[in-house]
């Protein structure tokens, strides 16, 4: 127990003496709560009269806050660690190096860094090979596959900003409306063309290797099955089609992301109609028949002005969750197979409140509930991650958002 005598401090006796005693908490390291300080006839109150205490020496007790000592080793930065450790760090967090803009490429780099965030994407593009290649593969589309998985392995293995140059040369000589020149300048293009593009070649490409295990690997992680029904009587029509993203159709009546997915599955049809003999509009609707292990969302920002003859963008803010229910557009068919695992969710989520399952409400089924892979996938909960892409105004690219999914932003 340590003693020590402290002399000379001054007492301003016009304070009340809880200020004393954050003096000596100063000097002591004893907080005012813990100290007892003993004086002539007791202890000594927080409204205690100093007048009646002149000439007095006071004795503090107390036990001072442990004292917090410096860290032995100070914070180290990413950009501190060895080119080595760097590397691992990236790929702990499943981040990757930049890419260097080489004049107005943020739309290619985006769409780049969104599909190397596709963990099986990479691991197909590592399977494919010069002896693989199929007859049926153009040599310009095998040769931009074989530059995306260049790419990719470069961003793994690199902590500085890569310059995708063999890219991005590929990429124009397979598709030279990416190449177009303004006065000497390459020209802004489209993040959702460039998106389309793209998928489009590593479909052909990796559906040409032969594998046993997965003949369609895009389909099987970006594909989207569309049954649609349209017309009536006689002109009525259903059709399967699969595509690679759902359309956010964006106009005055659209605040949310499920309000502009429910428009865009509605569309009007002209078909020419014995009975009034004359064409007719018929309303034709899609439900969502199949979904892919990641769900690609284009925000449809562009439209036509006809009285100024050009392109205009909406500036409509959309909002979008970090979860996302699509069970009410969903096929009958997919909705039977996604029971069991939103029923799987519900009863998870419902253990996390402390309830019984009893004691669920069996009407919150439709809400609280997310999306199931239709194949019958190793993913039980079928929780699909979602790429959104929004047209000509490519975001940060890569981005992962904390929640359910994975939103990949390009």
């Amino acid at each position: 127990m340590a003693k020590e005598l402290f002399q000379a401090v001054e007492i301003d006796t016009s304070q009340p003496a809880y200020v004393f005693k954050c003096q000596l908490y100063d000097l002591t390291g004893v907080p005012p709560e813990r100290q007892k300080i003993m004086v002539k006839g007791g202890l000594l109150k927080d409204d205690a009269d100093w007048s009646t205490l002149g000439g007095q020496k006071l004795m503090m007790m107390g036990i001072a806050d442990e004292i917090i000592k410096a860290p032995e080793k100070g914070p180290v930065f990413m950009e501190d660690l060895p080119e080595e450790e760097q590397v691992v760090a990236l790929v702990w967090f499943r981040h990757s190096a930049g890419l260097f803009n080489l004049g107005n490429t943020c739309y290619m780099n985006s769409t780049v860094q969104c599909l190397h965030s596709v963990l099986e994407l990479k691991s197909a593009l590592i399977q494919y090979s010069h002896s693989g290649r199929s007859n049926e593969v153009d040599q310009t589309s095998h040769m931009l596959t074989i530059a995306t998985r260049d790419l990719f392995n470069e961003l793994d293995k690199s902590v500085k900003p890569v310059a995708p140059m063999q890219f991005w040369m590929v990429l124009r000589k397979k598709y030279p409306q990416f190449g177009q020149l303004h006065n000497g300048v390459f020209m802004q293009q489209d993040a959702e063309e460039c998106w389309t593009q793209l998928l489009y070649t590593l479909s052909q490409s990796l559906s040409s290797t032969g594998s046993s295990e997965n003949p369609d690997t895009m389909k099987a992680l970006f594909g989207i099955e569309l049954v649609s029904s349209g017309g009536q009587g006689p002109l009525s029509s259903s059709e399967t089609e699969s595509v690679y993203s759902l359309k956010c159709q964006i106009s005055q009546e659209v605040n949310h992301l499920h309000e502009g997915l429910q428009h865009a599955l509605k569309s009007e049809l002209e078909k020419a109609s014995p009975s009034l003999g004359r064409s007719a509009i018929y309303l034709k609707e899609s439900r969502i028949n199949g979904l892919p292990r990641y769900l690609t969302v284009q925000f449809v920002r562009f439209f036509w002005k006809r009285e100024s003859n050009q392109k205009v963008t909406i500036l409509r803010k959309v909002d979008y969750p970090l979860e996302l229910d699509i069970y009410d557009l969903c096929s009958d068919d997919l909705r039977k197979k996604l029971e069991a695992p939103r029923k799987i969710l519900r009863d998870e989520e419902g253990k996390k409140l402390g309830l019984k399952a009893s004691e669920k409400s069996s009407g919150s089924k439709d809400n609280d509930v997310k999306m199931s892979n239709a194949e019958g996938s190793s993913n039980r909960s079928g929780e699909p991650s979602i790429a959104t892409s929004e047209e000509g105004v490519p975001s940060d690219s890569g981005t992962q958002m904390t929640g359910i999914y994975d939103w990949l932003l390009c």
